[in-house]
């Protein structure tokens, strides 16, 4: 039989059953956006409190509206289980799952080795597997691929087609979601890359096919780590600044003016989020495999990894021109997102300077109009109630997350020192002796 030609065609009448194994931010989007074309969707979740919220019509993830969740659930268009049999009555799967980074450093792929064991279980001939978590180069053809071909009588590029396609979701984004950002698609083979192209051009507004799954799989690592090497280098600029007494945000909005040849990164407390900090160090780890140093990763991790430090510095330092010890000052750290106007704390910047200040004796407290309650590493904080009242009794407000709503004027009104590390007051912060910038 030729499943290729079948496969294609299923996709191009919609009436292929397609599978998406892990509903998180990546995974509910897709669900979401496959369905709303037009395909059958089964979301294959393992924790059932998530699938629970869904059965009843609510959202749990900030790009995906509980109404819209509502009514696929109502048409029969998305099927959330936590029953990974379901797979065995599905044309086409896409694995979502997280990839973090262990303790040590090294690539945590069990979630992705989880989802592959429970996925060849249920593999069967005339089906195509997108793998979307990012990872290393060679992730798909070295750890997937081997796992598939357990399953007896099974050709990879005949009888099952194999794909990468790395996610490029930025949560809380409105220009660019899932279904209008371009989508990188390498196959472990020609056919596997038609057939993986088909399914998601049934969706999406554009695919961008390419020779690979491992070039997919690089292209990924690139995005990010380009990102994560300019705001290393913008970050040391900040630390250069300050050294020479030289105001960083000016220095970055006279350089924006030119029209060619640069790009603006803005400086800030760390990075956060679910790709930038992680993302370049699998393909640090995996070239350190190969007997290479990746010299630019490891030393912007170096530098963004230790501002959330220089963040507390600063408070000290700015406290200390007050006549005031930071053992025993109340400070109240404004914004615990990663990134403004999400509800996202993984791998914020935020929870580093909340620790390194309780480490110094300060009384930390912290205001996120997103994120009523912190659990991280034991310790659990909850959101002040009154945010103007905090400003008021703080002895330095650190402002970690400029998230827009809120009234920055009110809030320089009535602190009394500030340290922005995201130049959130602009102008109004500028010479302002209440205000110390980053």
């Amino acid at each position: 039989m030729d499943y290729q030609k079948q496969l294609i065609e299923r996709f191009e009448n919609k009436t292929a059953h397609i599978g998406i194994l892990g509903l998180g931010y990546v995974g509910l989007p897709l669900a979401v956006v496959f369905a709303e074309a037009g395909f059958t969707v089964t979301g294959i979740e393992p924790m059932q409190s998530k699938v629970d919220s869904l059965l009843k019509g609510k959202s749990y993830v900030l790009d995906v509206p509980s109404e819209t969740v509502a009514k696929l659930i109502k048409s029969g268009k998305l099927i959330p289980t936590s029953d990974f049999s379901a797979i065995k009555n599905l044309d086409a799967v896409s694995i979502c799952v997280p990839t973090p980074l262990r303790k040590t450093g090294d690539p945590d792929l069990s979630f992705i080795v989880s989802a592959t064991d429970q996925l060849a279980k249920y593999v069967h001939a005339g089906m195509v597997i997108v793998l979307e978590s990012t990872t290393y180069p060679g992730t798909t053809r070295e750890l997937i691929l081997p796992r598939l071909n357990q399953e007896a009588g099974l050709e990879v590029g005949k009888d099952v087609f194999l794909a990468f396609s790395p996610e490029r979701v930025d949560p809380g984004r409105t220009d660019f979601t899932t279904i209008n950002t371009p989508k990188v698609m390498g196959g472990i083979t020609p056919a596997c890359s038609k057939v993986a192209s088909a399914w998601y051009s049934g969706a999406l507004q554009k695919v961008v096919p390419v020779s690979s799954a491992e070039v997919a799989e690089m292209a990924k690592l690139l995005e990010n780590t380009f990102r994560m090497i300019n705001i290393g280098m913008v970050n040391e600029l900040a630390l250069i600044c300050d050294r020479l007494g030289i105001d960083v945000w000016e220095v970055i909005d006279a350089a924006a003016t030119k029209p060619f040849g640069f790009m603006k990164f803005s400086p800030g407390p760390g990075l956060g989020g679910h790709c930038i900090p992680i993302d370049p160090l699998y393909l640090s780890w995996k070239l350190k495999a190969l007997n290479y140093t990746a010299r630019f990763i490891e030393l912007a991790s170096e530098i963004n990894t230790g501002m959330p430090r220089f963040v507390v510095t600063k408070t000290q330092d700015a406290l200390n021109d007050r006549k005031k010890a930071i053992n025993g000052s109340k400070v109240l750290v404004l914004g615990a997102a990663y990134k403004p106007d999400i509800d996202d704390l993984r791998e914020s910047p935020a929870l580093d300077v909340i620790h390194l200040l309780q480490q110094k004796g300060a009384e930390v407290s912290y205001h996120d109009p997103r994120i009523t309650t912190i659990q991280h590493d034991g310790w659990t904080m909850q959101s002040v109630p009154d945010l103007m009242k905090a400003v008021r009794e703080a002895d330095c407000v650190v402002i970690v997350t400029n998230h827009s709503t809120y009234d920055y004027k009110a809030i320089l009104a009535e602190a009394q020192l500030i340290l922005d590390t995201r130049n959130a007051l602009g102008d109004a912060g500028k010479d302002n002796p209440k205000v110390v910038r980053l």
